[in-house]
């Protein structure tokens, strides 16, 4: 169900009121509690699952050690399945569990959702994957920070892929009408009309969810694109490229960080072929990635999924900042996170005024052979 923006805030207000009433909610316990936000179910599970294996790994390994300056972690894991209005009974919860810090959301949408209960509390969230510009741009959340580069800095390598390097002259941009993927297609759309070297063909966005996306696929086809811009998530991004090929259209397809998991290809199967994506930087050769995937493989028997090594870093950075600020305070843990460096398995960062990671930044790939492998 789409919820307006009065009925969201109404929703928004009387969470906040139930938090602000619940007796002992902002009581600091025993040990310190952080939550762990996001979709474990649904669709986009394979999104969020991955952060939760991070939270544990880390958490673990800090608690073998005695925790952060004498206090154990405990872990509270709501699922939120991406969808804005679960996101609130999620943040309502956690927070009446006293929780002190989160990592999460996953979904800018839920994300966006979310932030206001927490801001109201005192808490301090860190996300591994939300990428809506707004999110820090707006100056309204203080206590929004993201080990992930926003969308601004996404949607700029695929356009500049899509004009110079496959040298399209018409492209469609399309999007599933969230806050993320419309977001991202709006500022593609800019890009190209500013670029003076391309033309925006069709503009228009989908359904989540639907099951016929043959309408949009006739659209792109009579619009002659030479590439299609997408902005959205995997599901629909997996059916939309099934159908363009199955009516033989070998039109260029390039999306975000949304379709960069290994479910796509799953489901896509050879129709993911060639399809280009953007997503976090190659950390490869970075001894801490190789480390917490090594963890990860060894914990769970099987390769991490995505956004599970910027979750790592949020999770490093969270007690990293925790340990130097020797508080879960929204203005002490702040200004420990914008001005203490942590190494990562993104890289050395810390977060600037806004929020944002310093340090991290996009790059593209193409699926070849059942893989995604960056291209120059």
């Amino acid at each position: 169900m789409e919820l307006t923006t009065r009925t969201r805030n109404l929703v928004t207000l009387a969470a906040v009121i139930l938090v602000l009433l619940l007796p002992g909610a902002a009581v600091a316990g025993d040990t310190i509690r952080i939550g762990v936000a996001g979709a474990h179910s649904g669709d986009l599970a394979s999104y969020g699952l991955p952060t939760v294996n991070a939270a544990r790994l880390v958490v673990n390994e800090v608690n073998a050690r005695g925790g952060i300056n004498g206090k154990k972690i405990e872990l509270l894991i709501e699922d939120d399945m991406c969808k804005p209005e679960l996101a609130t009974n999620t943040a309502t919860k956690l927070v009446s569990q006293g929780v002190d810090v989160v990592i999460g959301h996953i979904c800018s949408g839920a994300t966006k959702a979310a932030l206001p209960i927490y801001k109201e509390a005192g808490v301090i969230l860190i996300s591994p994957s939300a990428t809506s510009p707004e999110l820090t741009q707006s100056g309204q959340y203080p206590n929004f920070f993201r080990t992930i580069a926003s969308d601004d800095r996404q949607a700029k390598p695929e356009v500049e892929y899509v004009l110079n390097v496959l040298a399209a002259k018409k492209v469609a941009v399309i999007h599933d009408k969230g806050d993320y993927g419309k977001g991202l297609a709006e500022i593609a759309r800019k890009l190209i009309q500013d670029s003076g070297k391309g033309e925006v063909v069709l503009f228009e966005g989908v359904t989540p969810g639907a099951v016929d996306y043959s309408a949009i696929v006739q659209k792109i086809k009579q619009s002659q694109a030479d590439a299609v811009i997408f902005g959205g998530y995997h599901p629909e991004a997996s059916k939309i490229v099934s159908m363009m090929r199955k009516k033989r259209m070998n039109t260029a397809f390039v999306s975000d960080d949304g379709v960069k998991d290994n479910t796509f290809i799953k489901v896509a199967g050879k129709d993911a072929e060639r399809v280009y994506v953007t997503g976090p930087r190659d950390n490869s050769q970075n001894p801490l990635a190789q480390a917490a995937n090594a963890a990860h493989k060894k914990s769970y028997s099987a390769d991490p999924g995505a956004f599970y090594e910027s979750s790592y870093s949020a999770a490093l950075a969270l007690v990293n900042g925790i340990e130097k600020a020797g508080s879960t305070d929204m203005a002490l843990l702040s200004k420990a996170l914008q001005t203490e460096k942590v190494d990562t398995p993104v890289g050395t960062i810390h977060f600037d005024e806004n929020g944002d990671a310093v340090g991290v930044g996009f790059a593209m790939y193409q699926v070849r052979e059942g893989k995604f492998v960056e291209v120059k």
